[in-house]
């Protein structure tokens, strides 16, 4: 029958797949040493990448929900690992920052996540590496534009 779903071939699937493994990689280097979910390390890493965020922002920017972010969030803050200040052009928004602890230690995991996706990618070539980003960011775009179609139908 040639409409049965084969995920093996089913790109989807492929890509969930490939995330989760990656993602739990990566974990190891946080959840034990820091108590890090990986949530909550991806607002850190995003915030240390960015400098400044609103939750809004972390969670468009992450495709994260934003009650995932806002759990984050609020464990991150508890922690004293970010800070939060009232946005001056608009009240309702709260911008997030890293607090000097907060920056240790995305300081200390940065380092380690980038020499792990170095043995993920080990064995491709730079143009392979290159044309994996292109399609992943072609996949991207074009869920979003699916996405934003659908959600102006509906």
């Amino acid at each position: 029958m040639s409409d049965r779903l084969k995920l093996d071939n089913y790109l989807p699937y492929r890509l969930s797949i490939a995330s989760n493994q990656v993602s739990n990689l990566i974990a190891s280097l946080y959840q034990d040493r820091f108590g890090l979910s990986i949530w909550q390390w991806r607002v850190l890493a995003m915030l240390g990448a960015s400098g400044s965020l609103t939750a809004q922002q972390v969670a468009s920017n992450a495709a994260m929900d934003k009650m995932t972010v806002s759990r984050a969030v609020s464990g991150l803050l508890k922690r004293d690992l970010i800070v939060r200040k009232a946005d001056l052009k608009d009240r309702r928004a709260q911008i997030l920052s890293l607090s000097d602890t907060g920056r240790k230690i995305h300081d200390e995991i940065a380092p380690l996540a980038i020499e792990q996706e170095k043995v993920l990618l080990a064995g491709m070539s730079k143009e392979e590496i290159e044309r994996l980003f292109l399609v992943l960011e072609h996949l991207e775009k074009t869920a979003i534009a699916i996405n934003s179609k659908s959600d102006l139908a509906g």
